[in-house]
This record gives structure tokens, C-alpha cells and sequence, in this order.
């Protein structure tokens, strides 16, 4: 696992970085995306890069993390539509090639075995943007998943939905109960994950994502097990990493050619 302590600004550039340099090399890369406030900096970068020097998503894949189980389809933060809005519209993604689990879906177990199977045909996610919820979950992989678990229908906690009721008026009751994900072990199949954290609300997951034991009390340890984890946060979310001025230090001597 990688750890680069910059500021947020130098971070996106950092992810987004990656994602050209992949695109650039396979036009039809597979890119996992994220919703939540984390990846939107990388976005904005992703979208500057389209407009000013023609990086094309057009025959690029991109599957969705997670989405809200019985959000209107028209319902601003269903993820589908942030997701339009916040990066595929941007950069004249066409909209059939961008998927996420179905939260509207009659029979959800089949939605979610659909989207298994959608993310196999496409030949697996290359790179996978992830943020980090407070208690350390992943896309809504929440404390206690199975770290071998697949795309399934999930409960939300009500510390998840505290924290997300920023995006619905501040309002904990409008933010929906139940939620489809990817798997933890959908997750760490993809080729790269990038994570991007930063704030000190997010300090303690960060450690613990880092520096702690792998565990389902944090399910974001999980990548830990990951041959290339890449982990992007500022100073504030590194404030509780023991070995911050080693990261700093392996950072500072990287060879320039390497990327992330």
C-alpha cells in the first residue's frame, strides 16, 4: 500500500493523473466510480483535462460503487444522476457505457447478480476511485461486512446516514434506509484502487485503514490485502498515522517515472 500526504488540491491531481495516463494507454479502460464529496476535486480536474486538452472518455467503461435502494429515478442525489452531473455529462461520457447497480429494480438479489456478472463481461475494473466513510466503511460496505462479500443489498447505519444527510437538506430521515454496493471482494478485484480522504473527521479511519489490524470492525483494511492500493490524504486525515514521516520520506524518493 501507497501512501502520498499532500494537500487536497495536489492529491486529485495525483488520481486523476493515474486515470489519464490510463486512458491515454488503453482508450477502453474500465473505471470504478465514487460518489460522496472525496473524488469530486478529481472530477473537476477530470472534466478541466477534457475540455482544455482533449482527454476522451468515449469509449471508456465505468461502473458505479453503490447506489440508494428506492430513490425517484429523477431524485437529484440518486447516484446515477450525481454521477451524470458531477463527471459522465461533463466530459461527454455516453450514458450507456456508465452502469450502477438498479436501486428500482423489482427483485434486487438479481439486480445485484446482474451487476456482478455486467462488471465480469467488461473484463473487470482497471482503476477504482474509493472515498472513506468515518467508521471505515468503503463504497457502503459497512462495519461488519464480510471482507469476501459480493454486490448485495445493504442496511445503512445511522452514523452513515448522519453523515450523508448533508446531501438531503440536512434532513437524517430523507436519506434512505437500505442501499445496493459492491462487495468488498467485488472491490478488491479491480486492478487499482485509489482512495482519497481528507479532513480529521476522517483521521481515525485513515489509521486504521493504514496502520491497523484487517478487520470487518473497519472494513476499509480489507485493502490491505491489495497488491496496488494507492492512498491519497492531506495532512488533517494523516494526523493520526504513526509512520507519517516515513510515507513522506518513501514519497519524497519516488522515481519520477513511476506514477502511482
Amino acid at each position: 500500500m501507497e501512501v502520498v500526504i499532500a494537500p487536497a488540491e495536489e492529491l486529485a491531481v495525483l488520481a486523476a493523473d493515474a486515470i489519464e495516463a490510463l486512458l491515454r494507454r488503453r482508450s477502453d479502460a474500465v473505471l470504478g466510480l465514487a460518489t460522496g464529496s472525496s473524488p469530486l476535486k478529481v472530477y473537476d480536474e477530470l472534466a478541466r483535462r477534457h475540455a482544455e486538452e482533449g482527454l476522451s472518455f468515449a469509449q471508456a467503461r465505468g461502473f458505479m460503487l453503490d447506489e440508494y435502494v428506492g430513490l425517484d429515478a429523477e431524485h437529484p442525489e440518486r447516484y446515477r444522476n450525481v454521477i451524470a452531473t458531477e463527471i459522465a455529462e461533463r466530459v461527454r461520457w455516453p450514458a450507456e457505457q456508465v452502469q450502477g447497480p438498479d436501486g428500482l429494480a423489482a427483485d434486487l438479489p438479481a439486480a445485484c447478480a446482474a451487476y456482478e456478472e455486467a462488471i465480469e463481461a467488461a473484463g473487470g475494473v482497471d482503476l477504482q476511485i474509493l472515498g472513506i466513510g468515518t467508521d471505515g466503511h468503503i463504497a457502503f460496505n459497512e462495519p461488519g461486512s464480510s471482507l469476501a462479500s459480493r454486490t448485495r443489498i445493504k442496511t445503512l447505519t445511522r452514523q452513515t446516514r448522519v453523515d450523508n444527510a448533508r446531501f438531503f437538506d440536512g434532513d437524517v430521515e430523507k436519506v434512505p434506509t437500505h442501499c445496493l454496493t459492491q462487495g468488498l471482494g467485488t472491490i478488491m478485484d479491480a486492478r487499482h484502487l485509489v482512495l482519497l480522504a481528507t479532513g480529521r473527521q476522517k483521521a481515525e479511519a485513515v489509521h486504521q485503514l493504514v496502520e491497523g489490524p484487517v478487520s470487518a470492525l473497519w472494513p476499509a483494511t480489507v485493502m490491505q490485502l491489495h497488491p496496488h492500493a494507492t492512498v491519497l490524504v492531506d495532512e488533517a486525515a494523516a494526523s493520526r498515522l504513526q509512520l507519517a514521516d516515513y510515507y513522506r520520506q518513501t514519497y519524497a524518493s519516488k522515481p519520477s517515472w513511476q506514477g502511482l
